[in-house]
């Protein structure tokens, strides 16, 4: 198994930098981890760009097989690293082992996804309208585009999920899968974690022949390190999943250089959950002990995680009791890090002080310690309790900050006395990863206008369900309206997440013989493609 050195990964070749020493974090002791990581120097930022751009000349011609080959080895290293890769994650991380394990699996099962989309090869949507010479009054002449890389692409790894949306997760499998090398920005809570994959990664790079610099791995403070990757010329485009704040500050960065590129940061969701009274007609425990599941998933660290619950003020109240006894009843989390409970005790504290909000839940630390720094109960370094708040409609319209993600195992109830209240409700919101409605299906039919505001507000939509749990696929959509994402179009879970780092190219009146593959006459690659407006995988002389 590789050794831990540290030193972030340049292309085939490691860092020398000693500068910024810092360490991973067991959460559940705050014990710092060997080794000593040390942030990559504006040398080495410079270095890996440069690497990258040079390989993309080469990679950006590979085949589709080719790619898939090289996802496929990276997810066969992954999973060569057993349960050394378990034991580091959860150390990092507090998240339990069978969680580090189901994330792997899952983390592997995309990049085979990925494999399978490039290889077979239609994602890159050919286009082709022959040519009409006679055409009058003007020729037309012979147009074909098809979606091409975009160049070196930067990736952001994710506190929360220290491997499907970290150095070899989605946003890494869907760049390289398009034709991009990859620099990664590793997040300071998990670099041993990240050390393993990026090694991983690299000798897969490595093995399958593919250029230097087709991946990177680098150390080192987030707005320091990832600033100046983002601001580097020879970097196309970003993806980043984290908080609105970093968000911000790398998107801003991004549209302010000389030549502005994409950019795209998942931010911020609170993921409500529209109850119509029709609902409550199914049994109260069995609806309340789902909803707690989902707050409490992962210690609520989860971007799905649904944090807004509006439901009536009549016959709700065999659920909200139910409810309440569950998350009082809930042992206490170790989260992730001691800043991201900081920030979740910061949350509810504001909550509990709020005059228009009750706490109707929360488990009382066994030691009954008070942080002096915010008066909210934890029992040690990164603690926290399940919490459950309560308001009314009118009172949650006049106060947006009621309406503010609090990342972590909370959710706020509230109450509403019409469902002629829900459209302003969810006018009021802002852009969402998610919006759920649970309804009769008659009731559904007559919620034409709130179901058109949720189409306008979320990138998914769900029916009688919870939102944690983003499946992996064809038709996902994890996205969202700003500030959910900071392009809507998008997403960063299931194949269409390729398409974010690609734009299409156009070639007119080329020479057959100078065409890709993906283009010509003869469709050697047997896709799929739309000729003269019709879909079809035939070449064009059938």
């Amino acid at each position: 198994m590789p050794q831990l050195s540290g030193k972030s990964i340049i292309g085939f070749r490691r860092g020398e930098s000693e500068s910024g020493p810092f360490h991973g974090v067991n959460p559940v002791t705050g014990d710092e981890l060997a080794p000593t990581y040390f942030a990559a120097s504006a040398a080495e930022v410079d270095q890996a760009a440069q690497l990258a751009s040079t390989a993309f000349a080469i990679y950006r011609e590979t085949s589709g097989r080719a790619r898939a080959t090289f996802l496929r080895r990276i997810a066969d290293n992954i999973e060569q690293l057993g349960e050394t890769l378990v034991t580091r994650a959860a150390e990092e991380t507090a998240l339990p082992a069978a969680r580090v394990r189901n994330e792997t699996g899952r983390t592997c099962y995309q990049l085979r996804l990925f494999a399978e989309l490039t290889e077979e090869g239609s994602w890159v949507d050919a286009r082709i309208d022959r040519a009409e010479p006679t055409r009058a009054p003007l020729r037309k002449p012979a147009v074909r585009s098809m979606l091409r890389p975009l160049g070196p692409v930067v990736v952001f790894c994710a506190s929360n999920f220290p491997l499907a949306f970290s150095v070899a997760g989605g946003d890494t499998a869907s760049a390289l899968a398009a034709g991009n090398p990859v620099i990664v920005k590793a997040h300071h809570a998990h670099p041993g974690t990240a050390e393993l994959v990026g090694l991983a990664v690299s000798e897969a790079a490595r093995s399958c022949d593919l250029p230097e610099g087709v991946f990177s791995l680098l150390f080192g403070p987030g707005g320091e390190v990832g600033r100046q990757l983002v601001k580097h010329p020879l970097v196309k485009a970003g993806g980043f999943t984290g908080s609105r704040s970093g968000g911000h500050a790398l998107m801003n960065a991004a549209a302010n250089r000389s030549e502005p590129i994409p950019f795209y940061a998942e931010m911020s969701s609170v993921n409500p959950v529209f109850i119509l009274p029709g609902a409550l007609d199914r049994r109260s425990d069995e609806f309340a002990a789902g909803l707690h599941a989902s707050v409490t998933l992962g210690a609520g660290q989860f971007c799905t995680n649904p944090g807004l619950v509006f439901l009536p003020e009549s016959g709700s109240e065999q659920l909200i009791t139910k409810l309440a006894e569950l998350m009082a009843a809930t042992p206490p989390f170790n989260m992730l890090t001691s800043a991201i409970c900081s920030a979740y005790c910061a949350g509810i504290t504001a909550l509990r002080q709020h005059s228009q909000v009750e706490l109707i839940a929360q488990r009382e630390p066994a030691s009954n310690a008070i942080r002096e720094d915010r008066g909210s109960p934890m029992d040690h370094y990164s603690q926290a309790h399940a919490t459950l708040f309560q308001t009314n409609a009118i009172s949650f319209m006049k106060d947006e900050g009621l309406s503010r993600e609090v990342f972590g195992p909370s959710t706020l109830l509230v109450r509403y006395s019409s469902v002629a209240q829900l459209p302003s409700i969810a006018r009021s919101l802002e852009g969402q990863l998610t919006a759920t409605i649970h309804a009769s299906e008659e009731e559904l039919k007559q919620s034409g206008e709130l179901i058109g505001i949720l189409e306008n507000r979320a990138g998914r939509l769900l029916y009688n369900g919870f939102p944690t749990g983003v499946e992996v696929g064809h038709a996902m959509v994890h996205g969202g309206p700003f500030p959910a994402t900071s392009d809507g179009r998008s997403t960063s879970v299931g194949t269409r997440a390729a398409l974010r780092f690609a734009r299409p190219v156009c070639y007119q009146d080329w020479p057959d013989s100078a065409l890709p593959d993906e283009l010509k006459d003869s469709n050697p690659l047997n896709i799929w493609r739309i000729v003269d407006g019709q879909i079809t995988s035939n070449s064009l002389s059938d």
